[in-house]
């Protein structure tokens, strides 16, 4: 079954019900984003999140001793680097923690370097100039499914939600799907609707 990540979580309510409906992994943003959170309030609402829910911190371009910092005052579990950082920046923090390392994707170019990352899977994402992330686009998941030549699990993000989520899951057979814009009543907030039926669509996808 895959698995399922609610990224850009901002407050407790929408932490316990993405935990509620099944959510293997809550994302924090440590970044300048409209979905970004201090290392104080995400630590808070770690701290009351059920077991076996994964915390993942992401971070664009960081410093690593910053990372570190956060990561380890907050608990995470896994880091996603969701920047520019090159293979030695991710083989630096591999140390400590596994790493998620985000790829936008805009073309097959945007792949040719995943072999030389440290990582323990990649996440795929939508290019779109000048942003991170976030942006709700989706991009050709053909794309996604020749990145699965590299070894490492994919998890497939962007513009997901639940009317696609079901399509994308058939078409490249990832180890996991992250959601984030595409579920929020409002930049930040979660609509829990659209988050329960994303959950239950990807989940009941085989």
């Amino acid at each position: 079954m895959v698995k399922v990540k609610i990224c850009g979580i901002t407050n407790y309510k929408d932490a316990e019900a993405a935990c509620l409906y099944g959510a293997d992994a809550l994302g924090f943003v440590f970044a300048k984003s409209q979905r970004g959170i201090t290392p104080k309030k995400a630590k808070d609402i770690i701290a009351k999140l059920p077991p076996y829910v994964i915390t993942v911190g992401v971070f664009v371009d960081e410093k690593k001793e910053k990372v570190l910092k956060i990561a380890r005052y907050c608990r995470l579990d896994l880091l996603q680097l969701h920047g520019n950082e090159s293979p030695n920046y991710c083989k630096g923090l591999n140390k400590y923690y596994k790493i998620i390392k985000a790829v936008r994707v805009g073309g097959p170019g945007d792949l040719k370097e995943l072999g030389s990352y440290a990582a323990d899977a990649f996440l795929l994402d939508s290019c779109v100039k000048g942003k991170s992330g976030g942006t709700g686009v989706k991009f050709d998941w053909a794309l996604a499914v020749k990145a699965k030549k590299f070894g490492k699990p994919v998890i497939l993000a962007g513009g997901l939600d639940a009317g696609n989520v079901g399509a994308a899951i058939n078409k490249v057979k990832p180890y996991a799907v992250d959601a984030c814009s595409r579920l929020e009543a409002a930049p930040g907030r979660k609509d829990h609707g659209l988050v329960k039926r994303f959950i239950k669509k990807a989940k009941n996808t085989n």
